[in-house]
């Protein structure tokens, strides 16, 4: 079964990836990685902070986002507690490169077009086959509009793409007013695709010692549900790649995404769960269905289930809406 695909330009022997995680920082893992057959690696983000800081040599930056408050900057890592400093970031990927022959996606985590996104070409000159540009942002202010998040996030890909000549894909939250428009916005600035979801992890609070505690769940397949809606739309509409990051456990999660337009499916929790290995239980389950279901190839499933056949998407979904209100009963 042909099940190759194509993202960022790049021809991938089946669409199932490494999502952003630590499994990169231990060069074992990265191997088991390649040996499973991952059809790329993307490595977690470098972040805007981290870079700042060194070129700095302070932590003046974190008043940026701390609003001068002295007490939040507690919230942000010390230097010693991030995985990968700057440089340590680009000799892990020149490592990589030379330990494995798949894809290698570097990643950089910020929220302004500012210098250090000077890092994009450094993370290229590293060996790096494409960028992911993971914009985690969440706007608490009331005096900053939609508008002026959305254009920062578009400096920030005008900027990037000047500096290199790899392929440079956006990481997205879900939460922006109008999302197809903005995907429009993004792709006539230059990127190159769209990575749906970015996961915003919620922070749980200590009653007792009265703190804001960190809290993460790994994802489960129902997370793949807002996936799937927005590849449905997007696809056809948006001329780049589509990655759906988030909520595939399973190989008919896999094949949901492919249907709904997604070119590539980046994995992190189920690895983490599973193992490197149960990229191929994944790859050989999505093949076996399609034999089953006689397709020729992953081409053919490839976006069959998306909008853009829809005469009109937007009456769909209010017609899926109140189907659903309508149709509970207890």
């Amino acid at each position: 079964m042909d099940l190759s695909t194509k993202y960022l330009g790049l021809t991938l022997p089946h669409p199932l990836t490494a999502g952003a995680s630590p499994m990169v920082d231990e060069m074992d893992t990265v191997k088991r990685l390649e040996d499973a057959g991952c059809a790329a690696i993307v490595m977690h983000s470098l972040f805007e902070e981290q870079i700042t800081r060194e070129q700095l040599g302070t932590a003046m930056d974190m008043e940026l986002h701390a609003e001068s408050f002295a007490e939040a900057l507690s919230y942000f890592p010390q230097p010693q507690e991030f995985r990968l400093g700057p440089e340590k970031y680009l000799e892990q990927i020149r490592r990589i490169k030379a330990a494995v022959k798949v894809p290698v996606i570097g990643s950089l985590n910020g929220t302004t077009p500012a210098g250090w996104l000077n890092y994009a070409k450094l993370i290229e000159e590293a060996g790096a086959d494409a960028l992911e540009l993971n914009v985690y942002y969440l706007a608490t202010q009331s005096w900053e509009t939609s508008e002026s998040v959305e254009r920062r996030t578009i400096e920030s890909i005008r900027t990037v793409k000047h500096a290199v000549k790899i392929p440079v894909a956006v990481k997205l939250s879900p939460f922006y007013s109008s999302l197809a428009n903005f995907a429009k916005q993004l792709g006539e600035a230059g990127a190159d695709g769209l990575v749906l979801f970015n996961r915003f992890y919620q922070p749980d609070i200590d009653v007792e010692e009265l703190e804001v505690i960190p809290s993460l769940q790994l994802s489960d397949s129902s997370e793949l549900l807002l996936r799937l809606r927005w590849l449905a739309i997007l696809s056809g509409h948006f001329k780049g790649s589509l990655a759906c990051s988030g909520g595939v456990h399973s190989h008919l999660d896999a094949v949901k995404a492919v249907m709904a337009g997604a070119h590539s499916i980046q994995l992190v929790s189920v690895l983490l769960k599973r193992g490197a290995e149960y990229i191929a239980t994944l790859r050989d389950g999505i093949a076996r269905w399609l034999e089953e279901h006689e397709y020729s190839s992953l081409a053919q499933a490839h976006a069959s289930m998306s909008h853009q056949n829809s005469p009109n998407p937007q009456a769909l979904e209010r017609a899926n809406y109140m189907r659903i209100l309508q149709g509970w009963k207890p």
